[in-house]
């Protein structure tokens, strides 16, 4: 996302300088100013958590393969233009055509 890198330090350089930070240099926030306050306990924890969780689409439980595979680019464009869920389309056409061709 364009814009939200707000530093250049990875999390475990964040943790190191967090954690290098002596005890007696705490944060004391005025409580005026909002953005200013310190994060809380729970919400460093449940911050952590959130970059934790594994990222990216879930794994699948489906018998479903990913292929790579050359198409011709007016079947494709057709397809696509139908809208979401082209491709399970697509699955059936090619399941409605070995219905009745020679799998071999």
């Amino acid at each position: 996302m364009t814009g939200s890198k707000t530093n250049t330090m990875n999390r475990d350089e964040v943790l190191a300088a967090v954690r290098a930070l002596p005890a007696k240099q705490d944060f004391v926030w005025d409580g005026k100013t909002e953005d200013d306050r310190p994060a809380t306990a729970e919400e460093l924890n449940a911050a952590l958590a959130t970059y934790r969780a594994k990222r990216g689409r879930p794994a699948g439980t489906s018998t479903k393969e990913q292929v790579a595979i050359r198409l011709d680019h007016d079947i494709l464009a057709t397809f696509r233009a139908s809208g979401r869920g082209w491709q399970t389309r697509m699955n059936d056409a090619l399941r409605d055509w070995l219905k009745t061709h020679s799998a071999v």
